[in-house]
């Protein structure tokens, strides 16, 4: 535990002082601003009561489409740059690298997301009698398994590639076709769609977690999820050690 700890907290560093992260974390923040600015001007003048659905809704879609910059160099970066070499020389495990790396990731997009808690607080205050705390928590908790599984497959695709843009690109097209792997065979009724509405991403999220609703197995879901890309990482490292 001391060396995933160690690695984390170097990366969680290393993410204050990465241009790249301020950028991802101020264009989150500024964009959900402005689109729950926009939302409650435009409610207000419809005399209607928003929800938290006016944040939720655009902090799932930011996530999927800036996490993978902040993911992308996690280890990409160090293959480039040699550095992961030496890391694999020194006295620490595979796993511990790719949990380590992992945790560094969700420990700032965790602080991320804890600065958006502005917006539910603002908005507590506009609502009479406020806003559905059951909603707030179910909604938060599906955000954060999902920002779990999101950093663990960011992590587990740079370790297949030594260049950012391609790992950054990578990440993208893996979280976007998981996204909407499920909407083709609603549309069509496909043969295997259960499968694919399974393997979609929002359709653990939406029916669910953005209508105040917690089921186990969404979250088991996110969980496999997340260990999956974690075990893919691992084996990663694992080649790389031993070309």
């Amino acid at each position: 535990m001391r060396n995933i700890w160690l690695i984390a907290r170097r990366e969680y560093h290393h993410y204050f002082i990465s241009p790249i992260a301020y950028a991802v974390a101020f264009a989150i923040l500024l964009i959900l601003g402005i689109i729950f600015y926009a939302n409650i001007v435009g409610a207000m003048l419809q005399q209607i009561a928003p929800g938290m659905e006016i944040v939720f809704g655009p902090l799932v879609s930011l996530l999927i489409f800036t996490t993978p910059a902040i993911t992308m160099r996690s280890i990409a970066e160090e293959n480039k740059m040699g550095t992961l070499e030496l890391l694999l020389t020194a006295p620490v495990r595979d796993w511990e690298i790719i949990l380590g790396k992992w945790l560094g990731g969700f420990l700032f997009l965790g602080t991320v997301l804890l600065a958006t808690w502005l917006y539910p607080i603002v908005l507590n205050q506009l609502v009479s009698p406020g806003i559905e705390q059951g909603v707030l928590v179910s909604g938060y908790l599906g955000i954060v398994m999902m920002s779990a599984a999101i950093i663990a497959i960011g992590v587990a695709t740079s370790s297949l590639f030594g260049n950012q843009i391609a790992a950054f690109f990578a990440t993208e097209g893996i979280l976007l076709l998981l996204w909407v792997i499920g909407a083709p065979s609603q549309a069509m009724g496909m043969m295997g769609g259960s499968l694919l509405r399974y393997l979609d991403m929002s359709e653990h999220f939406y029916p669910t977690f953005y209508r105040g609703i917690v089921e186990v197995q969404d979250i088991i879901y996110f969980l496999s999820l997340t260990f999956l890309a974690l075990f893919i990482g691992k084996i990663s490292i694992e080649v790389r050690r031993w070309r």
